[in-house]
């Protein structure tokens, strides 16, 4: 799967790490609800360190379709809200 990171770019991440990244998820959601500013700001960046760890960089001048669009590190709480689908950031991550 191609995952970009807003404002960063795109990496090639395997599937079988979408359960790791859904756990990361499910805090997000929890902590947007809960309105934990501190504790939302955590996990954004714990998500997105994961998927830089976990996934290869593509080439600048790549232009894959990105099946997962994820926010920059410096998104506000408001900004990752509008980009939220009833499944969160990570498909499929409610209810895992």
């Amino acid at each position: 799967m191609i995952v970009r990171i807003m404002g960063e770019g795109q990496v090639r991440l395997a599937d079988s790490h979408l359960a790791e990244l859904n756990k990361l998820d499910d805090e997000l959601l929890a902590e947007m609800e809960s309105g934990d500013s501190p504790g939302f700001r955590a996990t954004l960046h714990a998500l997105l360190d994961k998927v830089r760890e976990l996934g290869t960089p593509l080439p600048d001048d790549s232009l894959e379709p990105s099946e997962l669009i994820l926010p920059s590190p410096d998104a506000t709480l408001e900004e990752v809200r509008e980009l939220l689908s009833d499944d969160g950031l990570i498909p499929g991550a409610l209810g895992a």
